[in-house]
């Protein structure tokens, strides 16, 4: 066995065990934050940018 297969295999592995893990809700949620985050970051760029002016 040669470490690229090794490697393959730990991150497969890895991979695997991470998928089983997450559920539908907890990607829903960190998408509806990410969005969340995005608007707030947006909102406050321009409050500082009108603040400037």
């Amino acid at each position: 066995m040669n470490t690229n297969e090794i490697r393959a295999g730990t991150l497969g592995g890895t991979l695997c065990s991470i998928w089983a893990s997450i559920t539908l809700g907890d990607m829903l949620q960190t998408i509806i934050m990410a969005a969340l985050g995005t608007l707030v970051s947006y909102a406050m760029s321009r409050l500082l940018q009108r603040g400037r002016r």
